[in-house]
């Protein structure tokens, strides 16, 4: 007996490198390798923005509703304002929401999920407000926080976080479910193992996988939230621009300008595939174990 207390954290430890390998791994396989690729040159591209195009987003020019040309390569908006910059400054507040919103939902949503280990009438009451947020899909609750907070940023973030938490909140709260009658967790608690160390050591190793790429496709549905709030308005207000609030307006325009909506949907939509191809590949690389 004396040696079981020494092997539960060893084991701990041991697990974490493997574990770390394999959602590396993901990043070795085709899928990973365009999904990263296609993440990474956009981030540089949103972050390098102003130095690329110093005159800003919302520089005007003579010419309205040109065409796709070498000078503009997505054409110009009613305004004359080329069309390509404003959408690479709107990949900065799209990447901004699902880089900050998603894995923040993700945390919280697990600290929720794990409630039910410190108190069970508080894992009960925690899982019965998930489902609450369950019921509303993310377009309604997005419309809920904007008529309460008002159209922007902020509403958005805040409509791609709560729409995350039942997710995570579940896949912890079975994570938890599925090990508390494990031989080795009966063990650890007769050793005296506190609960805190149970769910660092055994139960969080055991639901991160599962956290880890129910966060990517969190990501994937979080670029379609703000694109479908944007549609209607309820997204970032102009002049600031996002993919969504550059569909808006080429929806406004299709009539003067065929090919306004051409670019910033290409950019949305190969932001999404990015995504995509990476919760994929990290889904397969933790279901190879």
């Amino acid at each position: 007996m004396t040696d079981v207390p020494l092997s539960l954290p060893v084991a701990a430890r041991r697990r974490l490198n493997p574990t770390l390998a394999r959602y590396l791994s993901a990043f070795r396989t085709p899928r990973g390798v365009i999904g990263l690729s296609i993440l990474v040159l956009m981030v540089l591209a949103a972050l390098l923005a102003p130095l690329l195009f110093p005159g800003g987003y919302d520089q005007q020019g003579a010419t309205t509703f040109a065409g796709p040309s070498a000078g503009h390569l997505f054409g110009t908006d009613e305004f004359g304002r080329d069309i390509f910059v404003r959408s690479v400054y709107g990949l900065r507040v799209d990447l901004s929401l699902i880089l900050t919103a998603v894995p923040l939902s993700m945390a919280i949503g697990t600290l929720l999920g794990l409630a039910g280990a410190l108190s069970g009438w508080l894992g009960a009451g925690v899982q019965r407000l998930l489902d609450v947020i369950i019921g509303f899909p993310g377009l309604i609750l997005g419309v809920c926080l904007v008529a309460v907070l008002g159209a922007g940023w902020f509403a958005l973030f805040l409509t791609i976080l709560i729409g995350g938490l039942p997710s995570a909140g579940r896949l912890a709260r079975g994570a938890w479910l599925s090990q508390q009658d494990r031989e080795y967790v009966l063990a650890a608690r007769v050793l005296g193992v506190s609960r805190r160390q149970l769910l660092v050591r055994h139960v969080l190793p055991n639901a991160m996988d599962a956290i880890v790429v129910n966060g990517a496709v969190w990501m994937v549905i979080g670029v379609y939230i703000e694109a479908g709030l944007s549609i209607v308005g309820l997204g970032v207000q102009p002049p600031t621009p996002s993919l969504g609030v550059l569909l808006n307006n080429g929806l406004r325009f299709v009539v003067q300008s065929p090919t306004y909506i051409i670019g910033p949907a290409a950019l949305l939509l190969l932001l999404a595939v990015g995504v995509s191809l990476m919760s994929d590949a990290l889904n397969e690389a933790v279901n190879r174990r």
